[in-house]
């Protein structure tokens, strides 16, 4: 049987190669679930190293909602392999490509008109992805989000929000596509160096308008209020040098009851954002009497979320929080974000070189159905998507490695300014507040998890705690 695979023609055993190793990523990644489930499973009881940090209610809470999670992520992963194997099976690639061609005809644009054409079968295929996960997102918001307290959205702002999303990823994805194909047709010889350079300053642009520009279209960002957090938060950028000019609440609540902080920007113009939802004093989620003059005005003017009072104390203190942004600016100070920003530049100019080598090679083409004609964009498709794909997920696995790494060096960063305690119980209330299960399988945790699982982080904190 092995020798008759190595006596087909070599596009075929390109394209079974490829079809062979998605299912193999596939088998492990389930067999990885499969074990994590186990632990879901059978640790039913909280642990003795967890009793002083996690009652039984928060556990068994968490364990439910992991699990189920765990059951859908099962599901929808075997519907989005099938789902591609059939794509590649039935010939989808080429014939969504026939489909663009006789679209751009129908206006009076031939086959030289590639570029359009590629636009044309860009918005098709994200028109397909979108139409087909779209159940899966409804049922994980609606029924699993739903089940254990976290979806704060009705059915109509998430279909308003997924159709603004769409049409936004549009505006910047048609444009950027039709630049980079241009490039690479008129690149000549070092295409590959224009293409990277060209992909470098979107990202960058990106990055820079992403919080002033994109996320206000979807949810409301305002200063954080004058007072003692803002005052703290100043005085500690400033104790590191960080070159903060804004912070910013975001109104996470509206969509779910997680929580989250991130600084974004370049040089001299950095900001924090906040998720409303980490703020123990700011939650809408903890105000169940009188609403708040801001909050009435949000329930006034907008029916779209759903407002849902706790029993519970949702966020962390102004102590904790600035334990948590001790930890990110960490990550600042410590040259995290431009190491990382450096390690996808030298990848993505890797891929670019390798695919300036490989882009020729017609059999590439033919193996996925494209005997007469070699398109850029499925050059690019094939490529990256397909023919790099063990080099990604070989890279996937060394970035989470990585990740980790850096966690653990961005909480001892936040131990070292004083604030193991406060960081200390602060990771237990946004464990609390997000049902994480605290216990994991160790293959798959070392896999899948890019920040260290919570009793990792806590006995590397618990000394210093203790002192």
């Amino acid at each position: 049987m092995v020798e008759s695979i190595f006596d087909l023609p070599v596009e075929k055993q390109i394209f079974y190669a490829v079809l062979g190793f998605s299912w193999t990523v596939y088998l492990w990644e389930a067999y990885l679930s499969y074990r994590q489930r186990r632990i879901y499973r059978s640790t039913t009881h909280v642990p003795q190293e967890l009793g002083k940090i996690m009652d039984s209610e928060t556990f068994e809470k968490s364990r439910l909602y992991q699990l189920d999670k765990s059951n859908f992520s099962f599901w929808s992963g075997l519907y989005s392999e099938t789902e591609g194997t059939l794509i590649l099976l039935l010939g989808g690639i080429p014939l969504l490509w026939e489909v663009a061609g006789s679209v751009t005809a129908r206006i009076g644009l031939g086959s030289e008109y590639e570029i359009t054409q590629s636009l044309v079968f860009l918005t098709l295929a994200t028109l397909f992805s979108a139409f087909t996960g779209l159940p899966w997102s409804v049922y994980n918001t609606f029924v699993i989000e739903e089940k254990h307290g976290f979806n704060q959205q009705t059915l109509g702002f998430f279909l308003k929000d997924a159709v603004k999303k769409f049409i936004v990823t549009q505006c910047i994805l048609l444009p950027v596509t039709s630049l980079l194909l241009y490039i690479i047709k008129i690149g000549g010889d070092y295409f590959f160096i224009y293409a990277w350079l060209f992909t470098l300053a979107v990202s960058l642009v990106l990055v820079t308008i992403y919080a002033d520009y994109i996320a206000p279209l979807f949810d409301k960002f305002t200063p954080l209020p004058e007072g003692e957090l803002k005052t703290d938060i100043e005085d500690m950028a400033k104790s590191i040098s960080f070159p903060l000019t804004k912070v910013y609440v975001v109104e996470g609540s509206k969509r779910s009851s997680h929580s989250n902080a991130y600084f974004y920007g370049f040089f001299k113009n950095k900001r924090i954002v906040l998720f409303d939802t980490l703020l123990e004093d700011y939650s809408p989620l903890n105000k169940s009497g009188e609403p708040q003059p801001e909050q009435a005005e949000r329930e006034d003017t907008s029916s779209e979320s759903k407002a849902k009072p706790k029993n519970k104390k949702q966020g962390c203190n102004n102590s904790e929080i600035l334990a948590v942004l001790g930890h990110e600016l960490g990550h600042w100070k410590l040259g995290h974000t431009v190491k990382n920003i450096v390690i996808s530049q030298m990848n993505s100019f890797l891929c670019f070189s390798l695919f300036a080598v490989m882009i020729g090679r017609k059999e590439l083409f033919v193996a996925f159905g494209f005997n007469d004609s070699q398109p850029t964009l499925i050059g690019l498709m094939i490529i990256f998507q397909f023919i790099f794909s063990p080099y990604n997920e070989l890279l996937s696995f060394c970035l989470t490695v990585l990740s980790r790494r850096f966690e653990f060096q961005a909480d001892a960063f936040a131990r070292g300014m004083g604030k193991a305690s406060e960081l200390y119980s602060a990771l237990i209330k946004l464990n609390k507040d997000n049902l994480g299960f605290p216990v994991a399988d160790w293959l798959f945790s070392m896999w899948h998890y890019s920040h260290p699982p919570l009793l990792e982080r806590l006995r590397a904190l618990g000394s210093i705690k203790q002192d």
